[in-house]
């Protein structure tokens, strides 16, 4: 595929179009990882985090044949996402307490560029079968996703100290994007496809949102509860 040609250009706009499409759960848990952050420190966490998630993007975009051949990638990938999703909307604390700040601050690097990591492989691999195998284009198409990121997290930040619901609203769509990776696994195929069980694929999807958003609700209550009175759920 030669350079600024047609087909060049159409795979340049399919790539952009699947970083749109994907990156705004990446936006979310880079923005609900800062929202705990002191305000000083929470664009620098956003840069930081973006950066971070991106050079883990470029190593899984040049191994992706060797990915695509690991059995149970996506099942692992989605239940850890799980994990993460929950994580996220337990810790309501908004403290800081007299922990040292950059202990909190690389706390939310390490949840950024692991879940961007358990995420980033449907990007990944739209990325690299929209750029038939051009180096450029995948090159572009991580760049690419850096604007979105950055600005994706600021806005969904800005949302999130006006209306806290979007914590519960941002958990609860990467607990979709878990239960999509799971039930995309290739080991389960024989039992989560075809039309006859579309009922199966629902219950999966539900009971993901429903788990993460109710145990999360409930570790943040009690965590709540225990600040004000330790004795409230004893």
């Amino acid at each position: 595929m030669e350079l600024f040609t047609a087909p060049w250009w159409s795979a340049l706009l399919a790539i952009i179009l699947i970083d749109l499409v994907l990156a705004g759960d990446n936006a979310i848990v880079i923005a609900l990882a800062a929202r705990n952050l002191p305000a000083a420190l929470q664009r620098k966490a956003i840069i930081w985090g973006t950066a971070g998630a991106i050079a883990v993007r470029a190593a899984m975009t040049v191994g992706v044949v060797w990915l695509l051949q690991i059995p149970g990638l996506m099942l692992v990938g989605g239940l850890g996402l799980l994990w993460i999703a929950y994580k996220l909307l337990a810790d309501q604390s908004g403290d800081h307490d007299d922990n040292p700040v950059v202990t909190t601050f690389w706390g939310a690097m390490r949840t950024i560029v692991v879940a961007d990591a358990l995420m980033g492989v449907d990007n990944v691999l739209g990325v690299a079968g929209a750029a038939h195998g051009q180096f450029d284009l995948v090159l572009i198409g991580l760049l690419a996703s850096v604007p979105i990121m950055v600005f994706g997290s600021n806005v969904v930040l800005r949302l999130v100290d006006r209306f806290p619901v979007i914590i519960m609203l941002g958990s609860a769509v990467l607990a979709l994007t878990a239960a999509q990776m799971v039930l995309g696994e290739a080991m389960l195929s024989d039992y989560v496809d075809g039309e006859e069980r579309l009922p199966l694929r629902i219950a999966v999807y539900v009971l993901a949102v429903a788990a993460v958003c109710g145990a999360g609700w409930w570790a943040g209550r009690k965590q709540s509860a225990e600040k004000t009175d330790p004795d409230a759920l004893v």
